[in-house]
């Protein structure tokens, strides 16, 4: 009756995040451990600071489980780190938003080689679903510099500000609600053009 532990460490707190939101789905068995963690069919998977922990047992015996439970707090006992999610993640407003759905994405967000480091999060609002990208920035020239690079991409010619708010067309996807504030760049996709006042509400509520 074997059980497999693996610990992997990553760069930071963003990053363990971003592996194990890959492999999570929304249905899930979602547990308190560390950040956070879930089991599922022998699988007891969590992440706590810059740690991702894997836990593995094909066994279906109760005791072997139970050992599998314990295991993994004893390891969550072990390791450093804040047990709480990236801080970006609670810029997301909460109306529509689908839960255990966020994930971040370290490069090529939405296709381009520009756009790296984003969290996403998925909302639904009536039989609309699209995706909210948060992307926080060391600078606002920083900021802007990124947003200048993708409006020209597209064709359109951006206007030097901290602040700035555009829709376009994306050769790859779409129409895109592109806004920014300072260090933090907001993007929204899957929506229509004509469905602007549903992207300047969710936009509005993140860059206060």
């Amino acid at each position: 009756e074997s059980i497999k532990a693996e610990i992997y460490r990553h760069s930071d707190h963003t990053n363990a995040f971003g592996i194990y939101s890959s492999e999570r789905s929304p249905d899930y068995n979602f547990i308190s451990l560390g950040a956070q963690g879930y089991s599922i069919e022998g699988s007891l998977n969590f992440f706590k600071g810059n740690y991702y922990v894997k836990i593995r047992t094909f066994s279906e015996k109760p005791k072997t489980i139970n050992a599998v439970r314990s295991l993994a707090s004893r390891i969550e006992m072990m390791l450093e780190g804040e047990k709480e999610m990236p801080s970006v993640i609670s810029l997301f407003p909460q109306e529509g938003k689908r839960k255990n759905e966020e994930t971040y994405i370290n490069e090529s967000v939405l296709g381009h080689s520009f756009l790296n480091k984003a969290f996403k999060s998925v909302y639904q609002v009536g039989n609309d679903v699209f995706g909210i990208y948060l992307m926080r920035f060391a600078t606002p020239g920083e900021t802007y510099k990124t947003a200048s690079v993708y409006l020209t991409s597209a064709g359109v010619e951006p206007v030097q500000s901290d602040t700035g708010k555009y829709a376009f067309a994306d050769g790859y996807n779409g129409t895109i609600f592109l806004a920014w504030k300072d260090d933090l760049m907001v993007i929204i996709s899957d929506l229509a053009r004509d469905q602007s006042d549903i992207a300047d509400r969710y936009t509005s509520e993140i860059l206060k």
